[in-house]
């Protein structure tokens, strides 16, 4: 059962792992994160991360290390991690790795709700869907044929790579899906477009 944690964004768990490292200020944690392609798999702003850096100081899993200026750049606060911190961002990564969450996908919910629109037009957007996945697959596909070139180690892909997995197989769902939809075998449109049909809004003099 996953636990409760004093700071559950993940942002706070890139945040530990990247103090483990090193002692850093937010700006240079922000600057790292970008570089190392984290806003891909991690939602964060400006904002966000202070906000995050003062939650994890107040839970006691970083500290202030020490407080300075560069020329004219405002003062900024560089923190380091804890013990606490470091036991934190071990249990949680742990608890990731080895416990499945329930997660609330946008895409999951559209399924949910779908028969609100006509079955027409939901087999032009799941096909338009279907084209996007497949250049977001031919993207990933190219991160890391050039991360492979440039002799990155294929364990700093792996969430390229579970990335990729997951659009092949949304791709295959897509795809089952529109040949369900079009299968007259399986006469879902007949009710559905009815429904559309009976319930579509009449124009003035009808």
């Amino acid at each position: 059962m996953a636990s409760k944690r004093k700071v559950s964004n993940l942002l706070g768990l890139a945040v530990l792992s990247y103090l483990s490292q090193q002692p850093m200020h937010p700006y240079e944690l922000g600057r790292t994160l970008r570089e190392h392609g984290d806003a891909r798999s991690i939602k964060f702003n400006h904002g966000s991360l202070y906000m995050v850096v003062g939650q994890l100081a107040k839970a006691g899993f970083v500290t202030e290390q020490e407080t300075g200026r560069q020329g004219q750049r405002p003062e900024r606060t560089v923190y380091a991690l804890t013990d606490a911190g470091r036991d934190e961002l071990r249990d949680w990564l742990r608890e990731l790795v080895q416990q499945p969450q329930h997660e609330y996908p946008a895409f999951v919910a559209a399924l949910s709700l779908i028969a609100a629109l006509p079955p027409s037009e939901v087999l032009d957007l799941l096909r338009t869907r279907l084209t996007q996945l497949a250049g977001q697959q031919a993207e990933i596909r190219g991160l890391i044929g050039t991360a492979r070139a440039d002799g990155v180690p294929g364990l700093f892909l792996i969430e390229e790579e579970y990335r990729l997995a997951l659009l092949a197989a949304e791709s295959a769902f897509t795809g089952s899906l529109i040949q369900r939809i079009t299968d007259p075998a399986t006469d879902w449109t007949g009710g559905w477009a009815r429904f559309h049909e009976e319930n579509a809004p009449t124009s003035p003099g009808d």
